[in-house]
């Protein structure tokens, strides 16, 4: 007997992996440093988009530097371009207040709604394991999740370099359809939709989708949502 759709993707539950800075964790918290070095509110918004695109400029150019040394390397510039020089305690003070950030009012909730429906629970980013762990624990969900990765521990490229996400889904043993990325960045939902996996894209605020290129599987305005659909496709 043929089994129905339904049944056959509730067969198939992928296996969900989370991109984490801004996708769990609420990334407007460090608004506060940022208008306190700059005195512009706008300043942390353009120090992450910079930061995201020098870390895809190293890694194209084949030169892998952590995560963390490229978003002060990247401070210290935009400073220099506004006649400014940050000091090493508000340096420290980013890093810190980077690994601490609370995660967003919906998602612990969220993960536990899809931990429940049977679902299994990965991190990608391309932080260090060591800063991702800080983060995670911080916000009391680090036990949702079965196993978190890092570009830094393996392929030392950053996201959205194709070899990030065969690589995990190669430590699953698993076929690229078998995994699914959840994120809030476009650039991250293109590399995993072009490696082969699903995606979904949380429309966070200051993001939405790009009319161009391969589109996202599932599309919400928050974690909950996403989870919803993902339910939904693969009952427990």
């Amino acid at each position: 007997m043929t089994g129905t759709t339904q049944d056959m993707d509730a067969q198939h539950r992928p296996l969900i992996v989370f991109d984490v800075n801004e996708t769990l964790l609420d990334l407007d918290t460090l608004v506060p440093i940022f208008e306190r070095i700059f005195g512009d509110r706008g300043a942390m918004r353009l120090w992450f988009a910079n930061l995201i695109t020098y870390s895809e400029a190293l890694t194209l150019a084949g030169v892998y530097v952590p995560f963390t040394e490229i978003g002060g390397a990247v401070l210290k510039m935009l400073a220099a371009t506004r006649g400014l020089k940050v000091t090493e305690e508000s340096a420290a003070e980013l890093t810190e207040r980077f690994a601490s950030m609370p995660p967003h009012p919906e998602v612990p909730a969220a993960l536990r709604r899809l931990r429940d429906h049977g679902f299994r629970l990965f991190t990608l980013t391309d932080n260090t394991l060591e800063i991702s762990g800080r983060q995670l624990e911080h916000g009391g969900i680090i036990e949702l999740f079965e196993r978190r990765f890092s570009v830094d521990e393996s392929v030392q490229k950053h996201k959205p370099s194709p070899d990030a996400y065969h690589w995990v889904a190669g430590q699953f043993g698993a076929g690229p359809g078998d995994v699914c990325l959840i994120a809030c960045h476009v650039w991250d939902t293109i590399g995993a939709l072009a490696a082969g996996w699903q995606a979904g894209l949380i429309l966070r605020p200051g993001n939405a989708p790009l009319p161009v290129g391969p589109q996202p599987t599932y599309l919400g305005d928050d974690l909950d949502v996403i989870a919803s659909q993902l339910i939904e496709r693969y009952p427990a």
